[in-house]
């Protein structure tokens, strides 16, 4: 059989919608490896006995691009993860007060009128005790 037939017939023996499914499902990643090797093992010594050196490199080139997709998909990942936490964390800041609570706005001011009416009050209490106390010396 040639090589174009061998990786014909493992290609489709590989389905990415299966394997995905299967991924969905919960199978292990090593589980799926093992099961294809298993189902194809004829086919894959086949193939492997036709490798000449320079096939092999281009495999070993393949892996190696996979390896960087691999990557490049997790910084990706990685980085809307990243962005998503952002808005969210923006949006948390930005969200409209229910009206059934008092706003921090509103209550600092309250805060702030109320502590400069106490000052007045306890200024004037001060200066009435000072003056009863100087009218009956």
């Amino acid at each position: 059989m040639s090589i174009s037939k061998i990786l014909n017939t493992l290609e489709k023996s590989w389905e990415r919608d299966e394997i995905l499914l299967n991924i969905k499902k919960g199978l292990e990643i090593d589980k799926i490896v093992n099961e294809f090797l298993i189902k194809n093992e004829r086919q894959i010594k086949e193939l492997n006995s036709l490798l000449r050196p320079e096939d092999i490199e281009l495999l070993n080139q393949v892996e190696k691009l996979s390896t960087c997709e691999s990557k490049l998909i997790n910084k990706i990942k990685n980085l809307n993860y990243l962005e998503n936490n952002e808005n969210h964390h923006i949006m948390n800041k930005k969200k409209i007060v229910p009206p059934n609570r008092v706003s921090l706005n509103k209550i600092s001011s309250f805060m702030i009128n109320w502590s400069n009416k106490f000052v007045v009050i306890a200024l004037l209490t001060i200066s009435a005790i000072a003056l009863s106390k100087q009218a009956w010396a």
